[in-house]
């Protein structure tokens, strides 16, 4: 019985180790894939390859996030920046926030949440409507922070969902923060990866 168990175990360790082997490389170029159609959404055209040119920018309470650089003929024309918050509704909320040379939140897509299909999941869409006060994009936040107008913001909150929405703005905020501390004049003053 243990000659038996011993064998079973052994040959399906070798089988998954196989199927691990095999399987590391198409899941690293898919997860490429997808980073680099995220950034393309969220900066504008660029010619250079930004997710292999990333490096890290910090916010103030000392966490590391990765900005990707877009260039286009060698000039800047965005950022993108990899940030997130652990303060939604259901747990942490992951997103890609753009922001032109200017510093304008350009575009957002939001990479992973776990928040309440239908409510807290709108933040997908909901901070693009250019309705009311929900829209970021175009939104300069130097200076200022954005806050859901519940806080004294500017920024209306998703309908029955203000805790995402909370934490999808910090998020943001964060991400500026790591944007703006990491360049000076246009060029990145952080090391790359």
């Amino acid at each position: 019985m243990f000659l038996s168990l011993t064998i079973i175990c052994v040959a399906s360790a070798s089988i998954l180790a196989t199927v691990n082997h095999f399987t590391v490389d198409p899941i690293e170029k898919a997860k490429k894939a997808k980073l680099e159609n995220a950034i393309k959404q969220v900066v504008p055209a660029f010619d250079n390859s930004p997710s292999e040119e990333f490096y890290y920018g910090t916010t103030s309470a000392g966490d590391s996030l990765k900005i990707y650089p877009a260039t286009k003929g060698g000039s800047i024309v965005g950022y993108a920046v990899e940030s997130r918050s652990t303060k939604g509704f259901s747990g942490e909320i992951k997103v890609l926030v753009g922001f032109d040379k200017n510093g304008n939140v350009y575009n957002y897509e939001v990479l992973q949440h776990a928040e309440t299909p239908g409510l807290g999941s709108k933040m997908n869409e909901w901070f693009k409507t250019n309705k009311n006060k929900q829209s970021i994009i175009g939104k300069n936040i130097s200076g200022k922070t954005l806050a859901v107008t519940k806080d004294g913001g500017s920024v209306d909150a998703i309908t029955a969902a203000t805790i995402s929405s909370r934490a999808f703005l910090e998020a943001v905020n964060l991400a500026y923060e790591a944007y703006s501390g990491s360049k000076t004049d246009g060029t990145t003053s952080a090391s790359t990866h």
